[in-house]
């Protein structure tokens, strides 16, 4: 049971990733395969009709350099959450990409927002924050990676560059943040050794006693 477990967690840390990137350049491909145009169920803010696009925006890419320039950290920041935080790993990715959705929906500008971004702040700020907090070098090192790598992102939460959502990467930072600080006692990876029954034996006498001198064992 415990060997099917860790098949199926080593399974998930790349499976899921991998499959999150393909089905949003699936989506792309069929957009120009067949002329449509998925802007307009993006996040239009504050409206109905543009609520709907806090689900779907995600999946949404303007172009191709856009859907390229978002799936290489996606990918590896997904996967990075997915082996350092398993057991919340699913949870940081659907509430975190449902509520940076809705923060983008009430407080950016009145245009269309499409795109992963919102979900790669969200898994940057939730790294960087987390391997602070916990305190933990494994954790730490891999957000120094993660600021080595992508550092440079941080600015694109301010209005540097026209024609880009900064309110979506703002969104997604800051809701990453928050579950950092929510999830800081949760979802730790632990490697501690794990006796096999044999080897427990090892340590008692025929008559079930303690063994006192154990330097023969070691």
């Amino acid at each position: 049971m415990e060997n099917e477990q860790q098949l199926q967690f080593k399974s998930s840390i790349i499976i899921i990733p991998t499959l999150f990137v393909l089905v949003i350049w699936i989506i792309y491909w069929v957009e120009i395969q067949f002329g449509f145009n998925f802007n307009k169920f993006g996040i239009f803010p504050r409206t109905f009709q543009g609520f709907r696009g806090v689900f779907l925006t995600h999946f949404i890419h303007g172009d191709a350099k856009h859907l390229f320039n978002n799936s290489i950290p996606l990918f590896v920041l997904m996967t990075g959450v997915f082996y350092f935080y398993r057991e919340i790993a699913t949870k940081v990715l659907v509430f975190g990409a449902f509520f940076t959705g809705l923060l983008t929906w009430i407080i950016a500008r009145e245009s269309y927002h499409i795109g992963a971004s919102g979900i790669i702040y969200l898994l940057f700020s939730f790294i960087l924050f987390s391997g602070i907090i916990r305190k933990q070098y494994r954790l730490m090192a891999f957000s120094f990676i993660v600021i080595f790598l992508y550092g440079s992102m941080i600015w694109y939460v301010l209005p540097i560059e026209e024609g880009m959502s900064w309110e979506g990467h703002l969104s997604g930072f800051l809701v990453g943040g928050i579950l950092s600080l929510l999830y800081r006692n949760k979802g730790i990876v632990n490697n501690e050794y794990q006796f096999s029954p044999s080897e427990i034996d090892d340590f008692f006498d025929e008559n079930g006693n303690l063994i006192e001198d154990l330097n023969e064992k070691v």
